[in-house]
């Protein structure tokens, strides 16, 4: 059950990351820190007082940047390999402290981890893009802002009921890799539907 719990919960920081990258680090060192959640050996250091100023630092400029127009675009590219990072680091401090093998730890820490924050991470990137493209970026403060609150709550969700987190997480996916592929589906050219009815 302890493994179970452990995967819920990294997979739930792991999608928290997908929104943003340095919210769920530094609520898990936190939790950490007051001994809500206990990491393993390895990953103590996400508590230590110089991790968390450093989380706390990055938190505030990640926010901050999502704020200013056309710059949250950029952060968007940048932080995409750093979410799937987070994730597979987020899960991975959490299965360390099983009786798991490296191997399969590591495999679950960066499919499982890396794979849900990527996913998710897709979802906002492709939201974000519809948003300036439809509006102009105009809308964009409004995005950064569901984001932000979406960290916040699946990292609380993650830490304190992180079954229930792992349940989101599975209708984040449906429904980011709906809006994914639904956005990338080129629909048929009135020239293509012609040819298609004059051969049949």
């Amino acid at each position: 059950m302890d493994t179970v719990i452990a995967i819920c919960l990294g997979i739930g920081l792991s999608a928290a990351c997908g929104f943003r990258v340095f919210v769920p680090m530094l609520a898990a060192g936190v939790a950490a820190k007051a001994g809500i959640l206990t990491l393993g050996d390895d990953f103590t250091w996400i508590a230590s007082t110089p991790a968390l100023a450093a989380f706390g630092i990055a938190t505030l400029l990640e926010i901050g940047g999502y704020y200013i127009p056309w710059l949250d675009n950029l952060f968007d590219t940048i932080s995409s390999p750093a979410a799937v990072i987070a994730g597979t680091i987020a899960t991975a401090a959490f299965l360390s402290k099983t009786e798991m093998s490296p191997l399969l730890l590591w495999s679950i820490a960066i499919i499982a981890g890396g794979g849900s924050a990527g996913i998710v991470k897709g979802g906002t990137t492709t939201v974000r893009a519809a948003s300036t493209a439809t509006t102009g970026g105009s809308t964009n403060f409004v995005v950064s802002t569901l984001e932000l609150i979406a960290s916040f709550v699946m990292s609380v969700l993650a830490i304190f009921v992180p079954i229930l987190a792992a349940i989101l997480v599975i209708v984040l996916f449906i429904v980011a890799m709906r809006f994914i592929i639904r956005r990338f589906r080129k629909p048929a050219s009135p020239i293509t539907n012609e040819v298609k009815r004059s051969t049949q």
